[in-house]
């Protein structure tokens, strides 16, 4: 079943802007419909009642009252009890809660990760000539450890971090070239630019990010979405940023499963290339 907040998410752009205000509205807190009629949910999203009723349409759904459902149904089987870090805590509990905050994380991505555009990403990379990848700050590493895994398996690809590079390098793509800008918060001014370049070269654009209503997906051929909620402790993005390589690691272990004997063959290279790095 489809997650509804997807569905959201995927007519965003064809929705007008008192409807966008309730898309803003659900994302942001799916929640918050729960315990409002009507008018009241209307009253804090700044429309109509009948822009509401007309917004569940828009998503298949009879009226407002299916749409309370089917975001009950979401929130129901997406969310956990997250218990908060508190500087008593052991470092043991502390790692305990930081599995937990993964976990509720892992799993809410998989309600808003479309699979068609992860399927559609993952045969871009598979086929693309060339592979860039741009990353910022927290989301540099998670870049970087993308590189190393297509690197694996023979793909030539590329992971940059210095602003000025990523603009070098997004001028000089083609429309055989895969771009790939990794950004959590989706605002990066030097990634979303260099994608826009790299689109403008004629190159796909992949964005990951956890923010669907952010300047990176409109630069974005195919976007692919986390979602974590950060607490005081973890505003590195720690959650978001498991989330993202959990992504690349199913669009690596498709890639294996889809290159014939390439990918084993690649990966076999690599391994005895490697050899004289170990004792």
């Amino acid at each position: 079943m489809k997650s509804i907040i997807l569905e959201i998410r995927s007519k965003f752009a064809e929705m007008g802007p008192s409807e966008k205000k309730i898309a803003n509205c659900l994302i942001e807190d799916p929640a918050c419909i729960l315990p409002l009629s009507i008018s009241e949910f209307a009253a804090k999203a700044g429309c109509g009642d009948a822009t509401a009723i007309r917004f569940a349409r828009r998503l298949g759904l009879k009226g407002y009252q299916e749409l309370k459902i089917a975001i009950a149904g979401e929130v129901s089987s997406l969310s956990r009890e997250r218990e908060q870090v508190s500087k008593d805590d052991s470092c043991f509990d502390m790692f305990i809660k930081r599995i937990n905050d993964i976990q509720i994380a892992l799993e809410n991505t998989r309600g808003v990760l479309d699979p068609e555009g992860l399927e559609k990403a993952a045969k871009a990379i598979l086929n693309a000539e060339r592979i860039v990848l741009f990353g910022l700050g927290n989301s540099s590493p998670i870049a970087m450890d993308a590189q190393y895994k297509f690197l694996r398996i023979g793909l030539n690809c590329d992971a940059c971090s210095d602003s000025h590079l990523q603009v070098n390098i997004a001028s000089h793509l083609n429309k055989r070239c895969v771009a790939i800008g990794v950004s959590h918060s989706g605002r990066s001014v030097d990634v979303v630019e260099a994608l826009r370049l790299a689109r403008l070269c004629g190159a796909t654009t992949i964005c990951v990010t956890n923010h669907d209503v952010s300047p990176i997906t409109r630069v974005s051929d195919i976007c692919l979405f986390t979602k974590s909620e950060e607490t005081k402790y973890t505003n590195l993005s720690m959650s978001s940023r498991t989330a993202a390589l959990a992504i690349f690691d199913s669009i690596y272990t498709y890639i294996v499963a889809n290159s014939d004997h390439q990918a084993a063959e690649a990966i076999t290279a690599t391994e005895i290339g490697m050899k004289s790095k170990k004792y």
